[in-house]
């Protein structure tokens, strides 16, 4: 694993700055918009007001006007009246009198009382007058009336007193006074021309009432002038003269008050005295206002269109707000994802980065010591190969929760990609005790089993770390991240599970992996282009030599008749030119890293169904395959190829899966291994029982064959477990009618034990260790196929 990325320049995020100016802006104009829109509704509305209201004056002004002037034509039309009376009297009555020769003796006796109350009550029923009284020119009442009238009389008589005067004044000077301009700017003139009467508005009896004087008696130029007698008409207008009013003027429901108390939807008109200005009461009527009428029908509208616009506004605001709620929620998001990693909500590489450079810039100038370690799990691509990304992803959640409740609060841990963590352990005070103890901690904790799939399978990986000491290793940041990846190589290649601290002597093998890798690279093609008719032979002699790859085979044994070898095992070894002979262990994580295991497991398909060939017809070859190659769509196909090429039959070869392969449901292995089963290629499990059962899968993918784990050989005369546990997988293989080979037969009481059990085949040191082909004594002459192989003395372990 090469730690790249460090040298990169790390863009961080803006911070909410931006996302506030946006926010303000965009509020800022929907503001404006709001008020823009409210505003130009509330010009409407106001504009509508103004133009009611000053309809609603206009209206009501002109109401005052209309009954100003009636009341000003009533006043005159009662001087008009009373004026005509009086001259028709004049001109007919006392002319008469006067042609009679009389005197005034015989005048007075003419205009007796009786003659008063004619006049009077022709007055009142002729022309409708409330009351009418005839009087001289002093006040004093010229007629016959009864005792309440005359009461009446003398309670009004100091009220008609400024009038009487003014009628005297106007008989004598011939001409009215004009006192109060609104009954006294017309004069209505008679027929006999000389004869004048007056109006005046004033408060009779707390009532506004119209007063009307006339002189009923006069003298000719050169006679005696006699007693002065007038005619005094009263005319209230707040009874029926105001209904008439209010019918012709249109006052709903007009009514009379002394004090303006008008109600909030009606107006008082003040009535004022003709002869001095003062106020004699009220005229209260409901006007009709056709502005406020207009606002009232359109008001509903006006609102209803408001609040329709102020709803839009509102919902235009809450998305806005939802909007940029969401955008802050997706600004964050981006701004986690821009930092940390998804999958586990660690920081990421980017972050990490980050927090790295602010580790070294703060130990420049600090005494304390930190600590940078790369983390590795051991066995993640062969569980996520056999159990899916699925169960490789939930994997990387529970490691990150593990390593995560070990560390302290001020640790980093990140996650670089797939199974790579970092940690940064800063302000590592006590050194030589927390560093130790964090780092175990983490190893025993990735070495405890892993439940996935929700417990329906138990992983058990590990993990191996480098570390790396600031500043002790240097100062620059992909020197010490170099460091703790040769740190994390060493650890890995000492056997994994365990931690180690760069020191400067791993240095040089801080490419080891990589030439590993290359030089693996080199040995495959070598031995696919020596194995191949190609047209450039001379190829296979340029490349370097890097040695070759073996297949070794381990026998097979059948558990009854004398032990006979039944079969092989295929084990691939690498015979380096300069490190010697690689195990498996050495060079299959390099291969499955390097993407290279599915050419080195064809490699050795190849190679042992060509060595197959020539051994016995009852006896098999038996071949791992990694999960990775079960992946493959044409893996079927690539095996047909290779049994045709070879000519084995697909009976005697047989296909080792390791249980864990089969966990996963997956419909492509399903396919896979069913092709493969229908042209009797037999399928065995490897390792059964050691971490990965589903015994379901024994039955859909009807597995021949299970190999017992030599984990639970070993226990066989040691504990009692053993002996019960092989006992119940090979019972459940013979009612399944499954073959069961137990692996790591070591000694005869294993063997003799196992065959007493039911096991068909074992398998172990015990019979043969892994031998080159050229060794495999067994398979070199069919008539001693069946007999025991014979065993070294050093093959014993």
């Amino acid at each position: 694993m090469v730690f790249r990325g460090f040298g990169l320049h790390i863009v961080v995020p803006s911070s909410s700055n931006t996302f506030q100016q946006s926010w303000i802006a965009s509020g800022r104009i929907l503001f404006l918009i709001a008020v823009s829109g409210l505003g130009a509704i509330g010009l409407v509305v106001l504009s509508a007001l103004w133009a009611g209201t000053e309809s609603d004056a206009a209206a009501l002004d002109r109401q005052r006007q209309l009954v100003n002037a009636r009341l000003r034509e009533q006043v005159d039309q009662v001087a008009h009246v009373i004026g005509q009376f009086g001259n028709g009297y004049l001109t007919r009555v006392y002319p008469a009198a006067r042609s009679t020769g009389g005197s005034s003796s015989s005048l007075d006796a003419v205009l007796t009382a009786a003659a008063g109350s004619a006049i009077s009550q022709t007055a009142m029923s002729a022309f409708g007058y409330d009351q009418a009284f005839v009087v001289d020119e002093n006040a004093q009442p010229l007629m016959l009336a009864d005792a309440q009238t005359e009461k009446r009389y003398r309670w009004m008589k100091p009220l008609f007193l400024p009038l009487l005067q003014d009628a005297r004044l106007g008989v004598r000077q011939g001409s009215a006074s004009e006192r109060t301009p609104s009954s006294m700017e017309r004069r209505l003139a008679s027929a006999a021309g000389s004869n004048r009467a007056l109006a005046n508005l004033m408060r009779l009896e707390g009532r506004p009432t119209i007063v009307g004087v006339v002189a009923i008696n006069d003298a000719d130029q050169g006679r005696q002038q006699p007693m002065r007698q007038f005619l005094i008409v009263v005319r209230f207008i707040d009874g029926a003269a105001l209904d008439e009013l209010s019918r012709q003027q249109g006052l709903n429901g007009a009514r009379f008050a002394r004090t303006a108390d008008a109600d909030e939807n009606e107006v008082a008109f003040q009535i004022d005295a003709t002869a001095n200005g003062e106020p004699i009461g009220f005229i209260v009527w409901r006007p009709d206002l056709p502005g406020s009428r207009v606002i009232g029908r359109l008001m509903p509208a006006l609102s209803i269109a408001a609040l329709v616009i102020a709803v839009l506004f509102s919902v235009l605001l809450v998305r806005l707000r939802s909007s940029l709620g969401e955008l802050k929620k997706s600004e964050l998001h981006a701004r986690q994802l821009a930092l940390h990693d998804v999958l586990t909500d660690l920081p990421n590489r980017a972050l990490f980065a980050m927090r790295f450079d602010e580790c070294l810039a703060e130990t420049r100038n600090s005494t304390e010591r930190s600590a940078v370690a790369l983390l590795d799990l051991d066995r993640f691509k062969a569980v996520n190969d056999t159990f899916g990304h699925a169960a490789g992803d939930e994997l990387i959640r529970l490691a990150a929760e593990r390593i995560r409740s070990i560390l302290r609060p001020g640790d980093t841990l990140a996650r670089l990609g797939g199974d790579e963590f970092a940690l940064l352990l800063r302000d590592i005070k006590d050194y030589d005790q927390v560093l130790p103890a964090i780092c175990e901690a983490i190893v025993a904790e990735l070495g405890k089993p892993f439940p996935l799939l929700r417990g329906e399978a138990v992983a058990r990986v590990g993990g191996s770390i480098g570390v790396t000491v600031v500043p002790d290793a240097g100062r620059n940041a992909d020197d010490i991240m170099r460091y703790a990846d040769v740190a994390l190589y060493e650890a890995k290649m000492g056997g994994r599970g365990q931690w180690r601290v760069y020191s400067p002597s791993m240095d040089g093998g801080r490419n080891a992996r990589d030439i590993l890798k290359n030089e693996l690279r080199e040995v495959l093609a070598k031995g696919t282009a020596s194995s191949s008719v190609g047209p450039h032979p001379d190829l296979v002699a340029n490349r370097p030599d890097f040695g070759s790859l073996e297949v070794y085979y381990q026998t097979v044994h059948r558990a009854e008749g004398g032990y006979s070898a039944s079969g092989a095992e295929a084990l691939v070894r690498w015979r380096h030119s300069q490190r010697g002979l690689l195990t498996p262990a050495s060079f299959i994580p390099v291969a499955e890293e390097g993407g290279l295991i599915d050419a080195l497991g064809f490699w050795v398909l190849r190679e042992a169904c060509r060595a197959a060939c020539k051994w016995p017809d009852d006896t098999f070859v038996a071949v791992n395959v990694s999960p990775a190659q079960l992946r493959r769509p044409n893996f079927a196909e690539e095996v047909f190829s290779v049994l045709q090429e070879s000519g084995l039959p697909p009976s005697r070869l047989e296909l080792e899966l390791t249980e864990s392969s089969l966990i996963e449901d997956n419909s492509d292995i399903y396919s896979v291994l069913k092709s493969l089963r229908s042209r009797g290629i037999q399928i065995s499990l490897d390792d059964f029982g050691t971490g990965f059962s589903c015994l379901s899968h024994l039955m859909r993918f009807d597995i021949d064959r299970i190999k017992i784990d030599r984990s639970f050989v070993s226990l066989l005369g040691t504990k009692a477990n053993g002996a019960a546990i092989i006992g119940a997988i090979v019972a459940l293989s013979r009612n399944l009618g499954i073959s069961t080979t137990a692996e790591g037969v070591e000694t005869e009481y294993q063997r003799d034990f196992l065959a007493a059990l039911g096991c068909t085949d074992l398998q172990g040191y015990f019979f043969s260790k892994p031998v080159p082909l050229r060794e495999l004594d067994c398979f070199r002459k069919p008539e001693t196929a069946a007999g025991l192989l014979t065993i070294a003395p050093d093959a014993v372990a």
